[in-house]
């Protein structure tokens, strides 16, 4: 494919477009990750550029050919705005959809065990206020290969994969963090809009058991969301990936072993150097390849974005 130029319009059209949330992430390090009215203490914390959308545009951006991802998104008129939006730039991923909000930049609060797991609080800030307004100047086409997650204002993702779609365009959505209250007719328009639908264990069961499906089992949840229609991927950590074909076929992917240093943003990473892979026409299996070594290799560096592998260390993993 022919190498797009810097910013929005017509030579854009073949790009990876993310519409989701850019954070910030402060991180505290702790021996165990607090129950419920336990207080744990941790010796400091850092301050990370963090979002679902903004991990996800990175992820991408890393292992493309320039200024082949963009970003529609809302931050805060804040010295975390600021950063955030330079960040993006950094790393290669068009911030021209940027937006300034009156809200302030999302915040997520992290807390990360000696194990390498997490838990999560996200303030959303100014990621409510984002629109589908964001991506009118962006022209899709069949090429367009949307992606999508669940930290930004539902109807207004929806309404951007459906533009997508009736274009002809690819839309990769990925349910995280899955809504604790999600209507079946909303799961239900999400899915009719996507191509591939990505989603971890838990995730899938829930999904299913949304649209009607009974089960403990993510294989089976996975097997009954791509009935839909949809490719359903249920990323299983250490177990590697299942990929749901809509013919009922199954394809699995494992990873090689590690010892995991940091697990937060292996999901996003996933998503973005999919993204990649269906964007340049990979073959499918090659995709999913790609994206479970690049998560792997995402997890051995403290952080959402530190450890996500370039395209050439990725290239040398394989």
């Amino acid at each position: 494919m022919p190498k797009a130029e810097a910013g929005p319009g017509k030579e854009a059209r073949d790009m990876i477009l993310v519409f989701g949330s850019i954070n910030i992430d402060l991180v505290a390090r702790v021996t165990s990750i607090p129950l419920p009215g336990e207080t744990v203490l941790s010796p400091g914390y850092e301050t990370l550029f963090g979002g679902k959308g903004a991990n996800q545009a990175i992820a991408a951006a890393r292992v493309s050919l320039p200024n082949r991802v963009a970003i529609a998104a809302c931050v805060g008129d804040d010295v975390f705005g600021r950063s955030a939006r330079d960040n993006l730039i950094c790393n290669g991923v068009v911030a021209d959809f940027v937006a300034n909000s009156t809200e302030p930049t999302g915040c997520a609060f992290i807390t990360v065990d000696e194990r390498g797991e997490n838990a999560i609080t996200v303030a959303s800030g100014a990621n409510a206020s984002l629109t589908e307004a964001r991506v009118l100047g962006f022209e899709v086409s069949d090429s367009t290969v949307a992606v999508l997650q669940m930290e930004v204002p539902f109807q207004a993702s929806l309404r951007v994969a459906q533009r997508v779609r009736a274009t002809g365009g690819r839309v990769i959505w990925n349910l995280a963090p899955a809504p604790p209250q999600f209507p079946a007719r909303d799961l239900s328009n999400l899915i009719d809009a996507t191509d591939i639908f990505i989603v971890n264990e838990l995730e899938a069961i829930a999904a299913a058991r949304i649209l009607g499906c009974e089960t403990a089992d993510f294989q089976i949840a996975g097997a009954y969301l791509a009935e839909s229609g949809c490719i359903c991927i249920v990323t299983a950590g250490a177990r590697g990936a299942f990929a749901f074909h809509p013919d009922r076929r199954c394809e699995t992917v494992e990873v090689k072993p590690i010892q995991p240093v940091d697990t937060t943003g292996a999901g996003d990473t996933f998503v973005g150097i999919l993204a990649n892979g269906i964007n340049e026409a990979l073959p499918f299996r090659t995709a999913l390849e790609r994206a479970c070594r690049g998560a792997s290799l995402a997890c051995l560096a403290h952080g959402a974005q530190a450890g996500m592998p370039t395209r050439e260390q990725l290239t040398r993993a394989s």
